[in-house]
Parts: structure tokens; C-alpha cells; sequence
């Protein structure tokens, strides 16, 4: 699946319900980004991780849903979270399985080094 454009690159994470920023940057800046193969990563406080994602329009607004892996302070750690885009803005919610859940907002861009982690999907 290919990610619409609307989502594609780096959304820095500016607000989160359960964390304040010294707590969400605690391990760099945080954010969101999406590549252009329906995959993407993010990472906050000390959870990072690989999104596999599923787009759709609801209510006239892109929508993304998505399940990632990856870790939380080093211990295997996976989840689900949504978003939708308006303009420059991107408003959420992710979850950690069998841990915390917060809502979030992130706006477009940001300095952010991000290293690709997933495999690319084979398309047929």
C-alpha cells in the first residue's frame, strides 16, 4: 500500500496528553515519519518503533491506523495508534500493548535523524 502524499516525511510530536516534552524528548526529538511504502517509525520517551500502516479517509480527512513493534527502554515492546492530517497538522493516539496510551499532536517537519529499520514490502 502506498502512503498518500499528505503523509509522506517527518511530523516533530509538539504535544502529548500523558507525557510533557522534557519527558517525550527524553531520548531525542519525537516524532512520526512516513515513507512513501505504507511504512514508517516513530519515537518517544524511550519507545521507538516500526509502524506497519493501513490508510483510509474518514470524515473527509486522511486517516492513518497502523501496528508497530519495536522496544520501550530496551524490553521488546508493540502496540496500535491512529492519526489523521490536516494541513500541517497530525492529531492521534498510540498504544502500548499492555502499557499506556496517549493522544498526540505533531506538525510537519522538524529536524529528525531517522534510519529505516523495516523491510520494504514486496509488491506484486
Amino acid at each position: 500500500m502506498m502512503t498518500p502524499q499528505c503523509f509522506i516525511g517527518t511530523w516533530r510530536i509538539v504535544e502529548m496528553e500523558t507525557w510533557d516534552a522534557d519527558a517525550f524528548d527524553l531520548a531525542g526529538p519525537a516524532h512520526f515519519t512516513f515513507a512513501k511504502d505504507g511504512f514508517g517509525r516513530f519515537r518517544f520517551i524511550a519507545v521507538e518503533g516500526d509502524m506497519d500502516c493501513r490508510f483510509v479517509e474518514r470524515d473527509g480527512k486522511p486517516f492513518v491506523e497502523f501496528s508497530w513493534s519495536g522496544n520501550d527502554e530496551s524490553d521488546a515492546a508493540s502496540g496500535r495508534g491512529w492519526a489523521t492530517v490536516d494541513g500541517d497538522a497530525m492529531t492521534g493516539r498510540i498504544f502500548i500493548h499492555d502499557g499506556d496510551d496517549s493522544a498526540f499532536t505533531a506538525k510537519r517537519g522538524g529536524d529528525v535523524e531517522v534510519k529505516r529499520r523495516t523491510p520494504r514490502r514486496n509488491h506484486q
